[in-house]
């Protein structure tokens, strides 16, 4: 594989590895299994367990276990063919995952944004209008 094929691979491979790991640490289908290892992650006694519970819960962490499942896999390996390429491509891989992880939050912010900004605005159409700061009766000053 020639080397703009293996970048080629690298970014492309990235993009379920992503997927995978945003889905079961950020999204709805998977809330109450991701709410069950929070609570295991902060209350079991045992460190290993409470750090196996953590992973579920942090995209970081669990993007390096679905990488390795990914490199299983599809076999992998970036500019070395030995067990050097495998290891390359494990933590460019993960790299690669989390920076589409990172521009993928950050999209989801400004639609939020975006659909809170036009729910306020047609609040404010539909509501009659109302002066933007309350009218008071002006007390007099006191003379001393």
């Amino acid at each position: 594989m020639t080397l703009s094929e293996q970048f080629a691979s690298l970014f492309l491979l990235a993009i379920p590895i992503a997927c995978v790991a945003w889905t079961v640490t950020h999204e709805e289908v998977f809330r109450e299994p991701r709410e069950w290892c929070k609570k295991n992650s902060e209350m079991c006694n045992r460190l290993v367990a409470r750090k196996f519970f953590y992973l579920f819960t942090c995209e970081y962490c669990f993007s390096h276990y679905v990488t390795i499942i990914f490199l299983i896999i599809t076999r992998f390996r970036l500019l070395y063919m030995d067990w050097r390429g495998y290891l390359i491509s494990f933590f460019a891989l993960v790299w690669v995952a989390n920076i589409y992880m990172n521009v993928y939050a950050h999209v989801r912010l400004d639609i939020k944004r975006e659909r809170v900004e036009i729910a306020a605005r047609e609040k404010s159409i539909d509501e009659p209008d109302e002066p933007a700061f309350p009218v008071t009766a002006s007390v007099p000053r006191q003379r001393r």
